[in-house]
């Protein structure tokens, strides 16, 4: 690693776990959905997930780390995280909850730990890819050790074709 890299908070906290990863980057100044950024760096769609964040009718906030050409099951995403209703957070509001810009925001080193959930279908690989926690960075890492850095769940919260 160059002196000059920066190392992002999910790096830190990889490291700090001693939790192996590798990241790879990619020429970007501005977001880009997961498929492009898939495309880009020639990776398997089905391995390359997304990170949503939601708000709860509680007011509470709740993460899920599904792949990149689903969309999330909102009810059952609720049912699984016990509350009545999920909504998108406001992309407006991302940032200042998450400490996270779109296309850059990840389930691990988030500003406050969230509930997360990963959506079940990431154990069928040895190795997934999730934004490193910033634009233009993508970390490869094991589904479990992406569960215990993000200290999250395992479930299913996609909507089935």
């Amino acid at each position: 690693m160059s002196k000059k890299e920066i190392k992002t908070n999910a790096m830190r906290i990889l490291d700090a776990k001693k939790i192996a990863y590798i990241y790879e980057t990619y020429e970007c100044d501005e977001f880009t959905d997961g498929i492009q950024v898939a495309d880009k760096l020639g990776l398997e769609h089905a391995q390359v997930f997304k990170t949503i964040v939601t708000t709860g009718k509680s007011g509470g906030h709740y993460v899920f780390v599904i792949p990149i050409e689903d969309e999330i099951d909102f009810k059952k995403a609720a049912k699984l995280v016990g509350e009545k209703s999920l909504e998108m957070l406001p992309l407006k509001e991302l940032t200042k909850v998450t400490g996270y810009v779109r296309g850059g925001c990840t389930a691990i080193g988030m500003k406050k730990k969230f509930p997360t959930v990963i959506q079940e279908s990431a154990n069928e690989f040895e190795q997934i890819y999730v934004s490193g926690g910033r634009i233009g960075m993508q970390i490869r890492l094991a589904p479990e050790d992406l569960r215990t850095a993000a200290g999250a769940s395992f479930g299913d919260v996609i909507r089935s074709s």
